[in-house]
């Protein structure tokens, strides 16, 4: 089992949704999570319509596309012609750039995205950043067994799915234009270098 809290510090409002479950479980479950999350919301705080809640002081700027079920908590960003789907859960402050995609993920406070990065089916810790052009891939298109392993631990584990990009630990630098390949698990404090691929 992995535990999730040797790599990042979760909100309180996630920790009964995630305990005891491999992230990839998490994110093949991020729908219905976020839908449950979403009745648990203060509609004073919050502006909630059709499965899309947005908080009374976040910053969502115009040609941006959200479809439910999407959290975006308070004091966040999202830039224009941002696409955000299947299921995506922003914790407070967090920043997504112009022409950014995130399916199918938990990004927690203070995580950034520059700009033009995808995150799919991914759980990215308290202040990871992804500089401009970054990717986090959940699918592997180039091989013919498709289904995706992680290793962690020193322990190579089959997730029997195949569609799942990261775990990115705390305080996680990105580079720009990296890719992280599916499956990938990083610690606490990694840096991955501009152009890097982590496969």
């Amino acid at each position: 089992m992995i535990n999730l809290f040797n790599y990042i510090n979760l909100p309180g409002i996630l920790q009964k949704h995630f305990e005891g479950l491999h992230p990839w479980v998490i994110t093949g479950q991020a729908k219905e999570i976020i839908e449950s999350i979403s009745t648990q919301l203060n509609t004073d705080e919050f502006v909630i319509k059709e499965g899309v809640a947005i908080h009374r002081n976040a910053v969502v700027e115009q040609h941006v596309v959200l479809k439910g079920p999407v959290i975006i908590s308070e004091n966040c960003f999202v830039g224009a012609h941002a696409y955000l789907r299947g299921g995506v859960f922003l914790d407070h402050h967090v920043s997504v750039g112009p022409g950014c995609e995130i399916k199918s993920s938990f990004l927690l406070a203070h995580a950034a995205l520059a700009h033009f990065n995808f995150v799919g089916d991914s759980i990215l810790g308290s202040r990871v950043n992804m500089e401009a052009g970054s990717i986090i891939a959940n699918h592997y298109n180039e091989r013919q067994d498709k289904l995706i392993s992680v290793k962690a631990n020193g322990e190579i584990i089959s997730t029997g799915i195949t569609k799942f990009g990261a775990l990115v630990g705390d305080d996680t630098k990105i580079g720009a234009n990296a890719v992280l390949s599916p499956g990938t698990i990083l610690e606490k404090d990694t840096v991955v270098k501009r152009l890097q691929l982590v496969n």
